[in-house]
């Protein structure tokens, strides 16, 4: 296993996008079962797949759309508290490093007017660095940007410019991995070192550790911040069946 996660590491991320496309189909019929299902498709399987770097999480990513837990999280969120499906205005919507599991989905939204931006991805719409993003000032009424602001030195800059391209009025969902348990983030840009970055930020390309400060710093730049533990609402026996992590918490920050 250590040395398939070696090889996979060395794939350029494009190959691997495009490779996910081929597999995806026959793992999703080799697990189909009852016991577990994807709330964004529908589909159920008798398992999901492991995930992680590291020590693997069990039945974490969805044989089908390839969502992890905090996709299907965010995914029942935007469903059942906003109004990002059932807007009557139609929403323009800013993707930073769109995930596969949202993507033909929010492209064929008909209130939605959907554009993905990434530095890399070939999925994305729009080439463009996150600190430095080329839409003007309050143009979108919704900004995603999930799991990304862990890879950038000067996030500082990247959640300033978030914040200059969302309406007043409008919000965004800007997860990250986090340890609830350390109250302060921890970074050193002097740690370049592969192994070193995954062993002290949980994974090779990872600059820092977020801890519960990651909330006061995005209301210092001007974000109003709800910290939602959405699996509250959920009843247990569907955050089995959704294969949830429980009391993950989503950031929900709203420019006012």
């Amino acid at each position: 296993m250590k040395i398939f996660k070696s090889i996979l590491n060395t794939i350029p991320r494009p190959w691997l996008i495009k490779a996910s496309y081929l597999v995806r189909p026959l793992i999703a019929w080799y697990l189909k079962g009852e016991r577990f299902t994807d709330p964004i498709d529908g589909k159920s399987f008798r398992k999901f797949l492991p995930y992680g770097y590291g020590k693997q999480r069990e039945n974490a990513l969805s044989p089908s759309t390839l969502s992890l837990e905090r996709h299907r999280l965010m995914w029942l969120f935007l469903r059942d508290e906003t109004n990002f499906f059932t807007s009557k205005n139609k929403l323009k919507v800013l993707h930073i490093a769109p995930e596969q599991c949202f993507l033909d989905i929010f492209r064929n939204q008909q209130n939605l007017a959907y554009i993905t931006s990434d530095i890399e991805s070939p999925i994305a719409d729009v080439k463009a660095d996150i600190c430095n993003l080329p839409f003007k000032e309050a143009e979108f009424d919704v900004v995603l940007c999930n799991h990304v602001l862990e890879h950038i030195t000067n996030d500082t800059k990247a959640m300033q410019e978030l914040y200059r391209v969302l309406k007043p009025g409008g919000f965004g969902i800007f997860q990250i991995p986090q340890e609830l348990s350390r109250a302060t983030t921890f970074e050193d840009n002097t740690i370049t070192d592969r192994k070193e970055r995954a062993r002290i930020f949980g994974q090779y390309d990872h600059v820092r550790v977020y801890g519960r400060d990651y909330f006061e710093k995005l209301r210092a730049i001007g974000f109003k911040v709800d910290e939602v533990d959405y699996t509250k609402k959920i009843a247990p026996e569907k955050l089995e069946r959704f294969c949830l992590m429980q009391h993950e918490i989503l950031p929900v920050c709203y420019k006012l």
